[in-house]
Formats: C-alpha cells, sequence, structure tokens
C-alpha cells in the first residue's frame, strides 16, 4: 500500500483529487444509504468512522446528520483540508490497517468509499480485524469498492470472496450495483458495488 499513500498523497497536495467529483455526484445515493442506516437508530445516531476519509467530504456529510465522526486518512495534506470543514468532525492522520493503534474508542458504523480495494491481502485482513476490534456490538460498515476487473493493477478491486475473507464475523446483508454516473472512463468499467455487512450477534 505505501505506493497507494504515496500516490494519493501527491495527489491532495497538487489538488488532482477526480474522486471527489464523483462523491458529489453521487451524494444523493450515499444519501438514501445513510438514510437506511438510520433508520433504525435512536438520534444522535452514534460514533462512526469514515476509513480513508481524504479531505472530508463524507466525513463533515457524517457529521451534519448527527453522527459522532472521525475521518482517518494517511495523506497528511488532506487531513490539514478536512479540519478546516464545515463541521466538528474529528480527523486523524492514521493508517488503516493499524486502527487500534490509533486509539479512536468504538463505533457503530463504518464507511469505507474505495479505501479496502487498494490493499493486498495482508493489508486487508488487518483492517478488517482493526474494524472488528473498534466495532460495537450490531455494529455496521458499508463500502463502495470496485470489481477486481482487468483494470484492477490499475483502478484497485476487490472481489466479493476478498472482502468476506477479511470480515469473518460479520455477516454480508446487502450487495448492490453502484451508479457509474460521473466516474469517467475507464472506473465506468470496474463495476462497482455497495456492500452492507452487519457485526454478528
Amino acid at each position: 500500500m505505501k505506493g497507494v499513500r504515496t500516490g494519493y498523497g501527491l495527489a491532495y497536495r497538487i489538488g488532482f483529487a477526480p474522486w471527489e467529483h464523483y462523491g458529489r455526484v453521487a451524494a444523493s445515493t450515499l444519501g438514501a444509504l445513510l438514510d437506511r442506516e438510520e433508520a433504525d437508530r435512536p438520534y444522535p445516531p452514534g460514533r462512526a468512522l469514515d476509513l480513508g476519509c481524504g479531505r472530508g467530504q463524507k466525513t463533515h456529510e457524517l457529521a451534519r446528520r448527527g453522527w459522532d465522526v472521525v475521518g482517518i486518512d494517511t495523506a497528511s495534506h488532506a487531513i490539514d483540508v478536512a479540519r478546516r470543514g464545515p463541521s466538528d468532525a474529528r480527523f486523524v492522520v492514521g493508517d488503516v490497517t493499524v486502527l487500534e493503534a490509533a486509539d479512536l474508542g468504538a463505533f457503530d458504523f463504518f464507511l469505507d468509499v474505495g479505501c479496502f480495494q487498494h490493499l493486498d491481502a495482508e493489508e486487508r485482513a488487518a483492517m478488517g480485524r482493526g474494524v472488528s476490534a473498534l466495532a460495537n456490538p450490531r455494529a455496521t460498515l458499508l463500502m463502495l469498492e470496485f470489481g477486481a476487473t482487468r483494470l484492477r493493477s490499475l483502478t484497485g478491486g476487490v472481489t466479493r470472496a476478498e472482502i468476506q475473507a477479511a470480515l469473518p464475523g460479520w455477516d454480508m446483508i446487502a450487495a448492490e450495483p453502484a451508479d457509474t454516473t460521473g466516474l469517467g472512463w475507464p472506473l465506468t468499467r470496474t463495476s462497482p458495488h455497495w456492500y452492507r455487512f452487519r457485526l454478528a450477534a
């Protein structure tokens, strides 16, 4: 993941973040998915962790919705920008593969939009262990990941089996194709899916 970290860090530093455009285009889809997460929860809904949060686009939205939210990313420049954002969300420079070392506390909800798909098998397992260690009972996890297509070496991507292998003890309760509007080529060819998990009782 070192090369990915370096690449994303440089991209944020020079202001090249096309994935944020997709985040804006897909905001209504994410909003509907967050509505589902919040439907059976009290208000405020609890604690949330935004994994690979970048400049905090989604983290601030979670805060706006009432979540006590933390965003974590290795890109320090992106975190600096996120901290100047419009909410009281907390931001941490840290690695999703060593979550337990970050002293973040426990969470009711985890959001990962395209972070997991760039990890190798060992790192995916480490992230899975960390999420499980920080999860409150019956916590949920929402992920947007590209499929493992022929473009995987360029764009990242994972199979459903690889995701499930990294999350023993979690039940997959939804797997839905994501709208590719706004992604642009070649990302429109990556078969992205939204995955929803719940920590088994």
